[in-house]
């Protein structure tokens, strides 16, 4: 089927690179000329697993690139829409280039369409979408509009697109459902999977996925809810985790626990600074927002976020606690993507918190596997890089795990204990055991678990070093 993806950002780079690899004819369009440039050279402005792969393989062929959103509508059947929707100040989507899209897609309409939503958007968007192309001028019979939500992970959204856990089609008529189920034929069938050259299938994942069939405005809450529950399940942790704390429990113990549960089930019942990125946070308030057009007060939505913002308040805290004053220390931060496996640095509470060091006198020397150049975008210039964990580690009075690149989690500890001016490690993803670190000489402070001090020392603050 010939497919035009408009917007190259991470959804739509990703899901033109994957419809192409399902054997679509896809056109990827951007008025970017810089972007579209560097990805008809085959430089891939992102960091994502095997996305590289995937643009080497059918670009220039079944993948091509254009600025003419009116040839790409002519030529294709079907029209994603997966540009940008980012939070207005009152949190909720702007939905300007939403609307932009449409409108241009119906002056290029020449025969039956079917429109879909990719990008996040709140419902009743398809609506809207529906009301802009009739307005121009398209016959209502020539176009439908369909709501096709992503559920992709950043790191891991090559894999999340073509083993999904489920895919969520909100078309209002069968016709509109038939061209989606078409599209995504390859995946529930089967056939994409017995290919020698399909992208490795990722632990825990079921073939083929089931396609759930709804109407656009449940697909378009499906969305939201989804990624509000995480976020619940996130912050609710954080909570449990913060009384645990408290009462000398263990929480990932409790995570254990309450994990085993198949009605509540392990995932994402992971203690840390909080949840990031593009998607929660902007999600959250957007959907907060429709609930108050709506007449209803999302109040757990609310405390939600606040728990995610005290839970990097207290993460300082703890960082205080461990070396008394923070003016003129040095730590060595070791992650700046809000989260591992990406180069995406918006909304990472990593940043947030060197930030907030930043302005209580810290110095930091920060390392990151893939996320620097983001990174200098937007922190303070006095902020140094490192080219490794202990690079960053040399001569600092802490060290500060914020992100869970599995290169931090297996550390050569020896060599970092050799590092560091004080053995102090606030790892604020949970990485390490305690039992071990404090074995290897390490004052280790987590989240959610006491402090873990070596035997031979009465408080958590080791002795300086001797030269």
């Amino acid at each position: 089927m010939k497919i035009a993806v408009v917007g190259s950002g991470y959804v739509g780079l990703v899901a033109g690179a994957c419809f192409a690899d399902l054997g679509h004819a896809v056109v990827l369009v951007d008025n970017d000329q810089e972007k579209l440039a560097a990805l008809r050279e085959g430089q891939v402005p992102i960091h994502e697993n095997f996305l590289p792969e995937l643009l080497q393989r059918h670009r220039g062929h079944s993948l091509t690139f254009s600025d003419d959103l009116d040839e790409a509508v002519r030529t294709s059947a079907v029209i994603f829409i997966a540009v940008g929707t980012p939070p207005t100040e009152q949190g909720e989507a702007d939905l300007s280039y939403v609307e932009s899209v449409a409108r241009s897609i119906s002056g290029a309409v020449n025969g039956y369409k079917v429109i879909v939503e990719k990008s996040t958007v709140p419902v009743y968007t398809s609506n809207w979408i529906r009301k802009i192309i009739l307005r121009n001028a398209t016959a209502p019979d020539e176009f439908d509009v369909a709501s096709n939500p992503e559920f992709l992970r950043e790191g891991t959204a090559v894999t999340d697109f073509l083993y999904p856990d489920r895919i969520v089609v909100g078309a209002d008529n069968e016709r509109c459902a038939a061209v989606l189920a078409e599209i995504y034929a390859p995946l529930t069938d089967g056939s994409y999977y017995k290919r020698q050259d399909a992208i490795p299938r990722p632990d825990r994942a079921e073939i083929p996925p089931p396609l759930i069939t709804t109407s656009a405005k449940s697909a378009e809450l499906i969305k939201h809810a989804s990624n509000a529950f995480l976020a619940m399940k996130i912050s609710f942790i954080n909570a449990v985790a913060s009384i645990c704390e408290t009462v000398g429990g263990n929480v990932q113990q409790v995570c254990q626990g309450i994990g085993t549960d198949s009605r509540i089930g392990p995932r994402f019942l992971n203690p840390g600074i909080g949840y990031g990125g593009s998607c929660f946070p902007k999600d959250l308030m957007a959907f907060r927002a429709v609930a108050r057009e709506c007449g209803y007060d999302f109040r757990l939505l609310d405390e939600v976020i606040r728990i995610n913002e005290e839970q990097r308040r207290r993460f300082i805290r703890t960082v205080r606690n461990a070396l008394w004053t923070l003016r003129g220390k040095r730590l060595a931060v070791l992650g700046l993507a809000f989260k591992g496996g990406t180069d995406d640095v918006r909304e990472s509470p990593a940043i947030l918190l060197v930030q907030s060091l930043l302005q209580e006198g810290c110095q930091i020397c920060a390392y990151d596997p893939a996320a620097h150049a983001r990174a200098k975008e937007v922190l303070n210039t006095t902020v140094e890089y490192a080219n490794s964990p202990y690079e960053a580690a040399s001569e600092a009075d802490a060290v500060l795990i914020l992100t869970e690149w599995e290169e931090f989690a297996t550390l050569d500890l020896t060599r970092l204990h050799a590092a560091v001016k004080y053995p102090i490690v606030i790892d604020g993803r949970n990485l390490y055991d305690p039992g071990v670190m404090t074995a290897r000489g390490f004052t280790y402070y987590s989240i959610g678990r006491a402090v873990a001090t070596p035997e031979n020392q009465s408080v958590p603050v080791p002795a300086r070093k001797l030269n």
